[in-house]
């Protein structure tokens, strides 16, 4: 199974490292497709450069890559809330232009509203998503996606109220309740504790399996990328070299070969499991700094 999965990964990144045509990016099919992303905030030294892939409906796919690497940048660029310096991106037929109900975002902080309950931030949301519901329509879809996290008994409390576990499910709640085409989460288990970040992890792909969510997700651990993830882009920084400066990128795209009804209690039980773990985290010590 192993050597499938080398061989797979390797002819990925060599074809990448042989299709970059200079006007025009490889035509891709999927509902996402990221063509030829560029980010600089200096001259002729971009964070990355030649960034394409794409995703799937109902595909959850997870990043990783050392810090600095761009992998926000990314993200926030998918979200609407920031530009590529060139490149395009395209969800379900459309380039991203700004922020978009269309897309829900979660960050590693809750960003959730002091002053207003569970219900009321949830609410907020599904009001600007729906304006036109009556408050009888968003009582009941508020309700029904606080369930969904598990917080119907502090559905009317304030944030100041609720552990840290508890605000990201309101603010998974949140992101979910807008029914987004798309849900992009930026770290969002990095501040927990590591047992509510397992029970938070479960819980997010029981909903993700459910609903068919399409995702894309940042981490910096690799148990949670193998616990998640359909596919894992490993992406390298930025480095200084001997023929000179060399941008950051994805440098390989591994397939998650483990079954997909997989939960973290019984994932270092799975057969190819440590093998898959290994290549990932050698492929972080070893080459994730050297494009």
């Amino acid at each position: 199974m192993w050597s499938e999965l080398s061989a797979r990964a390797s002819l990925a990144a060599l074809q990448r490292t042989q299709q970059k045509p200079p006007e025009k990016a490889p035509a891709m099919n999927g509902f996402l497709k990221i063509e030829a992303l560029s980010k600089a905030y200096g001259p002729a030294r971009p964070v990355f450069d030649d960034v394409s892939f794409s995703l799937d409906k109902g595909e959850f796919v997870v990043i990783i890559g050392h810090s600095g690497c761009g992998k926000t940048t990314i993200l926030n660029i998918l979200a609407g809330l920031d530009s590529a310096s060139a490149g395009h991106a395209f969800m379900d037929g459309r380039e991203v232009a700004g922020p978009s109900l269309e897309r829900g975002v979660v960050f590693q902080s809750h960003a959730l509203m002091p002053w207003l309950t569970v219900r009321q931030n949830i609410a907020f949301a599904v009001k600007s998503r729906w304006p036109g519901w009556a408050a009888a329509e968003v009582k009941s879809h508020v309700e029904k996606f606080v369930d969904m996290v598990g917080l119907a008994q502090a559905i009317d409390k304030k944030p100041s109220q609720l552990s840290g576990g508890m605000k990201q499910r309101v603010g998974i709640a949140r992101a979910f309740s807008i029914q987004p085409k798309m849900l992009l989460l930026d770290e969002p288990f990095g501040a927990l504790d590591a047992l509510t970040r397992g029970t938070i992890q479960d819980e997010l792909m029981t909903i993700v399996r459910e609903t068919q969510q399409t995702v894309f997700m940042i981490t910096h651990d690799v148990d949670e990328a193998i616990l998640l993830a359909d596919r894992i882009l490993l992406m390298s920084n930025g480095a200084d070299t001997a023929s000179g400066y060399q941008p950051g990128g994805i440098a390989m795209e591994v397939v998650n070969p483990l079954p997909r009804q997989r939960s973290r209690a019984s994932l270092h039980h799975l057969d190819g499991y440590y093998d898959l773990r290994n290549h990932i985290m050698d492929f972080l010590v070893s080459r994730a700094r050297a494009h």
